[in-house]
């Protein structure tokens, strides 16, 4: 009798089932690692490009802006010169204010190359750079008489170079007192005498008087070139944006505009020259101490005073920007894209500058995501403040 044996059954048995779930489950899990991963990656470098570009847009602007700094401020008449200035052209007829800085514990508003006005624990810095226009530097006329109010400045020359529209700062010779800024309305004569009038109010500068009294025998006027050469620019950061207050920006002076998105921190530093009798601007500034707030570089007693923003040989900046988007926090919640503060200006340059390093703010106001969870890329330079080299000294 034949035995007839079952044929085995085609197809995959249960183990053989399990091994392939197991292997392909392996095989999803490997691609999806490899994905994130090379998305973290690209995320990372696209946030490091922003970070970059946006960077060395907003150093590129603010310290090609600080090259001209002081630009027909430079006399040590009006150099540092607490100044009385009222700009017309904004919102309700305020437009462009002068930095406030202090002298002595003071509020004063100096009109000089660069002010910096100091972010607390830090917070941003406002740096504010002005310069002037004229084509042949900054020509001069002196008083006649005594300025005593009115629209009307009897000089003792016909003022060459002068023409209607120029900006004007009248300032007392022996550097008592406040300057103060006009527009020339016109050109014209009292009695033989030549004069300035200033009592047109449709210029942007002018009040209709000056706001102080001038003493004739001695108080200057300097000419700062046309209104829409005058370059009075405030850089500050707002909300993770660089901004720009200007009075040839827009017409409105007050505005602050966008320069350069996710820009977390502006911050300044003085550059002084505290040499004593071997000071010879003539001869060249050197940068002997940097500092983030006003000191009595010239040793006068006077903390802040013209003297001492004649004695700023350079500047220094730094920008940091950050990532557009943040990355995700580890397995414990916390974000390590920049686990600690960052801190600027801690290199030694020149060599011999007593250095002064400053640890920042990362954070931006408004913002609901940890400053841990950005990158960030310091931008740094420094900036020679040329213009306060070149003065006159006669």
């Amino acid at each position: 009798m034949k035995t007839v044996h079952g044929r085995r059954m085609t197809g995959f048995s249960l183990v053989e089932l399990m091994v392939s779930i197991v292997i392909g489950l392996l095989a999803v899990l490997f691609a999806t690692r490899i994905m994130t991963d090379s998305e973290t990656t690209k995320r990372g470098a696209l946030g490091g490009s922003d970070s970059m570009q946006n960077g060395m847009m907003a150093m590129f602007s603010i310290s090609g802006d600080a090259e001209q700094a002081g630009y027909g401020l430079n006399d040590p008449i009006l150099n540092g010169c607490d100044t009385i200035f009222k700009d017309s052209k904004g919102a309700n007829g305020n437009g462009y204010a002068l930095a406030t800085a202090k002298r002595d514990g003071v509020d004063v508003s100096p009109l000089a190359g660069a002010v910096i006005v100091p972010g607390a624990d830090g917070k941003p810095d406002t740096l504010t750079i002005y310069a002037g226009s004229a084509a042949g530097g900054t020509g001069t006329v002196r008083l006649d008489t005594n300025y005593i109010g009115g629209n009307q400045l009897v000089v003792d020359r016909d003022p060459y170079g002068f023409a209607v529209g120029d900006v004007i700062v009248v300032a007392p010779e022996n550097g008592e007192g406040r300057c103060a800024l006009a527009q020339v309305a016109a050109l014209t004569t009292q009695g033989s005498a030549p004069s300035i009038a200033i009592g047109d109010t449709r210029y942007r500068y002018n009040t209709g008087a000056l706001g102080r009294n001038f003493d004739g025998s001695a108080s200057r006027i300097f000419n700062l070139g046309r209104e829409t050469g005058l370059s009075f620019h405030t850089w500050l950061v707002q909300d993770g944006v660089l901004r720009l207050r200007a009075t040839n920006l827009g017409a409105d002076g007050g505005a602050a505009h966008a320069v350069a998105d996710n820009i977390v921190s502006l911050k300044a530093q003085y550059g002084f020259d505290k040499r004593g009798a071997d000071f010879d601007p003539e001869m060249g500034m050197q940068v002997g101490e940097w500092s983030s707030e006003m000191i009595d570089a010239d040793a006068d007693g006077v903390t802040g005073g013209p003297g001492d923003y004649q004695r700023i040989a350079a500047l220094r900046i730094a920008v940091v920007a950050r990532a557009r988007t943040p990355e995700r926090p580890g397995a414990d919640g916390v974000c390590t894209a920049q686990p600690v503060a960052m801190k600027v200006f801690g290199s030694e340059q020149p060599l011999g500058a007593v250095t002064a390093e400053v640890e920042l703010d990362l954070s931006v106001t408004g913002d609901t995501v940890d400053w841990r969870c950005y990158r960030y890329r310091a931008f740094e330079t420094i900036v020679p403040m040329r213009n306060t080299g070149w003065r006159p000294t006669a």
